[in-house]
């Protein structure tokens, strides 16, 4: 006789490729139910982005078919972000269970560009996303997402003002730019713009979000630090190109990042070449080749991926529609989508470790 038990039993040995361990310990497998032959179950993955989740279906639906009598095997999908580890000294902001730095040692290697389509792509897999624009002197996300015209809502509850964050392509956002005229300079010293990245984070009504994404201003300044030092964070991500003068600064970076004790999620090398559009069979090295792979090996951190420079990838960033939306098949949109998966498996890992 085919029961409960005896599903659960064979599914036992199937672990998550990513943590290593039993789904069934996990508590992953869920609402087991036995109809004749037929069996079904929920399978309760740590992301809606999970970059297996086809292979961890077909394992499941392998491992329970070996039971004799079994005619059909069912498995709903679902999943439960789990929330970063607390730390005593920082604290945590509500509703939020993960937080990122998507942060680049020097300006002009398309940081802001990845954090984009890589919120984009989380919110398309299903997770809840934010985007906190931390770029102060030179905040450009609203443009990147359509919404350069937006203002956001200002509100007073007993906490004070509380901001409540514009939204497109599933993402909320909120930035600087939301605040001031499009040409006004931004003219503050460190102490200001802790501030504002601090109210930022604790005075803006985000709601409950699997991920909130911070896209940082260039370098190693008061931005990190403050970053680093106010919240407990689920990682950061480095953005580089292959060239050796913005690896230098991308290891000045990395170091930053692990002197603070942030965990390092891993590096993505942008511009890695480019793809003209009447010859997408070519391509060509124009910032150099293997840089992100080297550094990557050499620091033992994670490449967790290489985009292509294609014009749609500038064209979409200027019209504010994230080439994950406007070309999902282009080769930059397809690997910015693996990198979003890539980045969810290892704040997972992290959580779990």
């Amino acid at each position: 006789m085919i029961d409960t038990q005896s599903v659960l039993e064979v599914l036992r040995p199937v672990q998550d490729p990513e943590l290593q361990k039993s789904l069934v310990e996990l508590n992953m497998i869920r609402n087991v139910t036995v109809d004749g032959g037929k069996v079904s179950f929920t399978l309760v993955l740590t992301t809606p982005a999970c970059p297996l989740r086809e292979f961890i279906v077909e394992d499941c639906q392998t491992a329970v078919k070996k039971l004799p009598g079994v005619e059909t095997v069912e498995v709903e999908v679902t999943a439960e972000t789990p929330q970063q580890k607390s730390l005593p000294d920082r604290a945590s902001v509500p509703g939020i269970k993960n937080i990122l730095a998507i942060s680049s040692g020097k300006g002009g290697v398309g940081k802001s560009s990845v954090a984009v389509n890589v919120a984009v792509a989380l919110a398309a897999k299903g997770s809840k996303v934010g985007l906190l624009d931390a770029d102060i002197y030179g905040p450009n996300a609203p443009n990147m997402f359509g919404l350069s015209d937006a203002k956001i809502a200002v509100k007073q509850d007993s906490n004070g003002e509380i901001l409540e964050p514009a939204f497109n392509y599933g993402v909320k956002l909120v930035s600087m730019a939301f605040l001031i005229d499009p040409d006004q300079p931004v003219i503050w010293r460190g102490p200001m713009l802790n501030g504002i990245i601090r109210q930022f984070l604790y005075q803006v009504e985000w709601g409950e979000l699997d991920y909130l994404i911070v896209d940082m201003p260039p370098g190693t300044g008061d931005a990190q630090l403050t970053m680093a030092q106010a919240v407990p964070m689920a990682g950061a991500v480095i953005v580089t190109t292959p060239q050796t003068v913005s690896l230098i600064d991308a290891r000045r970076g990395l170091k930053m990042f692990q002197q603070l004790g942030v965990n390092l999620l891993g590096i993505v090398e942008n511009m890695s070449y480019f793809i003209p559009p009447d010859m997408p069979d070519k391509s060509y090295d124009l910032f150099g080749s293997g840089g992100g792979d080297r550094t990557a090996r050499e620091l033992n951190i994670p490449l967790l991926g290489c985009v292509p420079l294609e014009i749609a990838l500038r064209e979409g960033g200027d019209n504010g529609i994230p080439i994950v939306v406007a070309e999902p098949e282009s080769a930059s949109a397809k690997a910015l989508v693996a990198i979003a998966e890539q980045i969810a498996a290892k704040v997972s890992i992290a959580a779990f470790a």
